[in-house]
């Protein structure tokens, strides 16, 4: 059996498909998966670290707005659409599977109208403008949140399945994921603000920096971001903020799921996999919506969390040091607390939604 999965952009499209990858790999024995993206990418990056070949295409992202770049973008697209009828012609996948962002767009569409079986999966209550267009071609639908059903009317098969998540996150011991990555017994907090990073936190993180170096009652491990990572350590270097060993702070975590299994509390903003990820996990939160999501999905997210006692809910234009340092340290020691928001937090879990999306998967086989 052959297939090809894409998806890209950010972590929250690249997770999922690799999530998908992994149970069709543990569910068929003779298969061959083929990763689909854009050079250079972090979709590239991930989907070779993980084992999978991948194959890159031309593409780029529409503006909103038409102006010089959407030229550019269409043209892109013309040459994606050519390199995914080479692609399919070679490879002759037997069902090609996406998980949104604009990479996926023209490997979908082509094997749609070669008949080819085609699937995509939306991990947000409001989707993306790609997965809204391919939804017109495709021969089945999987969404996370019933919300987002309203959004597929033209497809004929739109299963509710949740969100996939990596298993190494479900099958990690808390002690052992923190001995392995090197910290003591003090409570260890994860701060990362998607897989792009957030500024909004990252700001903040200067000053609670200060506080839980000079007290060093907790562990941090705060990730930036690529494209934050030099910026924030020249803010370091300027304030003269000594890094103790307590404190890890890198530009990307490639082994998130450990992390996530030795943490505490998790800060994080809201993006749809980071939350199942951490619910599915039982993991106490500090959520920090970015506000420019489309439809506002992140506070959307983080209020359902939050309404449902599995997190602390601060919105952006409310954060600063202050306010964050104060809510580690009120959760951080409190136990009862900490115990009942983790227990709301695994009853949001979904784990067994990569086998549901494997099944469904495995009917259109």
């Amino acid at each position: 059996m052959r297939i090809i999965i894409s998806g890209g952009g950010t972590g929250g499209h690249i997770y999922p498909a690799l999530a998908i990858a992994d149970g069709l790999k543990n569910r068929y024995k003779d298969i061959e998966i083929l990763y689909v993206g854009t050079k250079g990418s972090l979709e590239e990056e991930l989907s070779t670290n993980a084992g999978y070949e991948f194959q890159s295409i031309h593409v780029k992202g529409m503006p909103r707005r038409f102006n010089k770049k959407s030229t550019v973008a269409v043209a892109e697209l013309f040459r994606g659409l050519h390199d995914s009828r080479k692609i399919l012609d070679k490879f002759k996948p037997d069902l090609v599977v996406g998980t949104g962002g604009y990479v996926c767009g023209p490997i979908l569409y082509r094997a749609a109208r070669s008949k080819i079986p085609t699937v995509i999966h939306e991990q947000n209550a409001f989707p993306g403008i790609t997965n809204k267009i391919l939804s017109r071609f495709v021969d089945k639908v999987l969404i996370t949140y019933e919300e987002s059903r309203k959004y597929f009317t033209k497809c004929r098969d739109v299963s509710l399945t949740g969100n996939p998540i990596r298993q190494d996150i479900l099958l990690t011991d808390k002690q052992e994921a923190r001995k392995e990555l090197g910290f003591d017994e003090k409570p260890l907090v994860l701060s990362f603000g998607g897989s792009g990073g957030q500024r909004s936190l990252n700001d903040s993180m200067l000053g609670v920096l200060k506080k839980i170096i000079l007290e060093n009652r907790i562990n941090l491990i705060h990730v930036t971001g690529k494209s934050h990572y030099n910026s924030f350590f020249e803010k370091i270097e300027e304030e003269k903020i000594q890094i103790g060993d307590n404190v890890e702070i890198i530009s990307y975590h490639h082994s998130m799921p450990l992390a996530i299994s030795a943490a505490d509390i998790v800060i994080t903003s809201g993006g749809a996999i980071a939350l199942a990820e951490i619910s599915a996990a039982g993991k106490p939160s500090i959520l920090i919506p970015k506000a420019y999501t489309a439809e506002n999905h992140q506070e959307f997210n983080a209020r359902a969390f939050e309404d449902n006692g599995a997190a602390k809910l601060i919105l952006e234009k409310e954060l600063n040091p202050e306010i964050l340092f104060e809510s580690i340290m009120k959760l951080v020691f409190d136990d009862e607390k900490l115990n009942a928001m983790s227990k709301k937090s695994r009853e949001l879990g979904n784990p067994g939604a990569t086998i549901l999306i494997i099944e469904e998967i495995d009917k259109l086989i």
